[in-house]
C-alpha cells in the first residue's frame, strides 16, 4: 500500500450502522484477522488477545440485548469481540514449569491495550476490503455478561466489540478536534479558556446540530433535562452519565478481581 492509498483509507473511515443482508466469506474474515495480528504490535510478542466471532442469528440476538439493543448487531453478518486474554499464556507457562505471571492489573493493561491495537488494525483491514465497521462502547458496560455468554475463562475479558458487514449507508465524515487541540511539541501545553472556546467551537456547532436532527423526541428529552449545549448533553443521563460511569467503574473493579486481574478482597478473620 502506498502512502497515498493509506491516506485515502484513513480519510474514508466512517462508523457504519446499516448493513446489507449479505454474508462475508469466512475465508476472508479469517485472513483479515490473521493478517491483522501479523501487522499489529504486541507486547513481548505474547499475543495475549483472543477474538470471538459471532455469526449465528440467535446468538447475535442475545449479543444485541447485551449491547443495549443496537439494531446494527442484528443487521451486520458478523460481530467480533476482542478480548484481553492471559489465560492461554498462563496455561503455557504452567505446562512448561515456568513461574506463573500475568494475573495482575498491569497484565490486564498490557493485554487490553494489545487487544485494542489489534481491533484497530482489523478495522482498517476490513475497510480496505470495502466492508464497513462500527465499534461498540457498550462492551465496557456489559463486560461480565458478555464474558459469561461467550464462555470466557479466568484471566480473559472482553475489551471492545465491532460489527462488520457490507455497508447499506454512506454516512458523512465525522468532525474531529483540530490538530492544535491535541498535538503537542516537546511537552503538554495546557489550553487557555480562549483556546478551549476556539478549538471546540466547530465541534460544538456540528455536534449540537447532529443530535437535534435526531428528531422531536430527542429535542424534548434535552429540554426536559435543561440541556442547552453539547457539553451538557455529553454528561447528561442521555449520553455519558457520570453516575452510571461511577457505578460501572465499581462493577469493573469487582469483575477484574473475579477474573484474576486484581487481588481478591481478603476474607475476614474467622476467629
Amino acid at each position: 500500500m502506498t502512502a497515498a492509498s493509506m491516506s485515502r483509507l484513513l480519510m474514508a473511515h466512517r462508523s457504519v450502522r446499516a448493513y446489507q443482508a449479505r454474508p462475508i466469506e469466512p475465508e476472508l474474515v479469517d485472513r483479515v484477522l490473521a493478517e491483522s495480528l501479523a501487522g499489529s504490535s504486541s507486547s513481548g510478542n505474547l499475543n495475549m488477545v483472543s477474538v470471538i466471532k459471532t455469526r449465528d442469528a440467535e446468538r447475535k440476538a442475545r449479543l444485541a440485548d447485551l449491547h443495549f439493543g443496537q439494531p446494527m448487531v442484528l443487521q451486520a453478518p458478523l460481530v467480533l469481540t476482542f478480548c484481553a486474554d492471559t489465560f492461554r499464556t498462563r496455561q503455557w507457562l504452567a505446562q512448561r514449569q515456568a513461574r506463573l505471571g500475568f494475573a495482575d492489573f498491569l497484565s490486564w493493561h498490557v493485554a487490553a491495550f494489545d487487544a485494542m491495537i489489534l481491533a484497530q488494525t482489523t478495522a482498517l483491514a476490513f475497510e480496505s476490503q470495502g466492508l464497513g465497521i462500527c465499534y461498540m462502547g457498550t462492551t465496557l458496560h456489559s463486560m461480565g455478561a458478555i464474558a459469561e455468554f461467550l464462555d470466557m475463562p479466568e484471566n480473559c475479558l472482553p475489551v471492545t466489540s465491532m460489527v462488520v458487514g457490507w455497508p447499506a449507508e454512506s454516512p458523512a465524515q465525522r468532525d474531529r478536534l483540530p490538530v492544535e487541540a491535541w498535538i503537542h511539541d516537546e511537552r503538554y501545553e495546557r489550553p487557555s479558556a480562549e483556546q478551549i472556546d476556539a478549538r471546540f467551537g466547530e465541534r460544538e456547532r456540528r455536534g449540537w446540530e447532529r443530535y437535534r436532527a435526531m428528531g422531536e423526541e430527542m429535542i424534548q428529552r434535552m429540554q426536559e433535562q435543561g440541556i442547552t449545549s453539547l457539553a451538557q448533553f455529553y454528561t447528561s443521563r442521555i449520553k455519558y452519565d457520570p453516575d452510571r460511569f461511577a457505578e460501572d467503574s465499581v462493577l469493573l473493579r469487582a469483575l477484574l478481581q473475579e477474573s484474576g486481574f486484581l487481588p481478591r478482597p481478603a476474607l475476614p478473620d474467622a476467629r
